[in-house]
């Protein structure tokens, strides 16, 4: 059984969900998204609830059941609140400017890093050592974030590189005489 997948998923005012067959949209304020569910699993609406219902017995259905159910909450709340990602920028000299539809970084490079900003998200930089990603898409989120901080990922010794807001850096000791 399911832990996950055996819960409903809310679906809160102000956003509107239709399924048809195994596609689900959500159309919130934030936009629309679509969902196409594996068919091992079946979907209904009921109450404002999306309940999801694996169509057999068989492991990869029992699979597809708590998968599909968490995809459909990335899903209900992207299209209503969005997902956040907060990078900061650790050394010195290192920041970062939102210049037209380009992410500008600066770090330690002989050259500045231009990221072009995607049409689905919104990057914005409140101090020149910090960036926020946000969308309705976790999975562009994440992976937008993932990537500009693979420009320069955190080293052990200083800690000097660009992190994630709630990362910790593992720090390591340098050479001893």
């Amino acid at each position: 059984m399911s832990r996950v997948g055996k819960y409903p998923v809310d679906v809160p005012s102000g956003v509107t969900v239709t399924v048809a067959g195994n596609v689900i949209t959500a159309k919130g304020k934030l936009g629309e998204m679509t969902y196409r569910c594996p068919d091992e699993v079946e979907t209904s609406l009921e109450e404002d609830k999306i309940w999801v219902r694996p169509r057999a017995t068989h492991k990869q259905a029992r699979q597809h059941w708590g998968t599909t159910r968490a995809q459909l909450n990335n899903v209900v709340k992207g299209v209503g609140e969005g997902f956040t990602k907060k990078l900061e920028l650790v050394g010195v000299g290192y920041k970062a400017v939102v210049q037209g539809k380009n992410l500008v970084l600066s770090l330690g490079y002989s050259h500045d890093i231009t990221y072009p900003i995607p049409d689905d998200l919104k990057i914005v930089t409140p101090a020149p050592t910090q960036v926020e990603i946000s969308g309705a898409s976790k999975q562009r989120v994440g992976q937008v974030a993932s990537e500009v901080r693979g420009f320069r990922s955190p080293e052990p010794y200083k800690g000097k590189g660009v992190k994630y807001a709630d990362e910790r850096i593992l720090r390591k000791e340098g050479k001893k005489k």
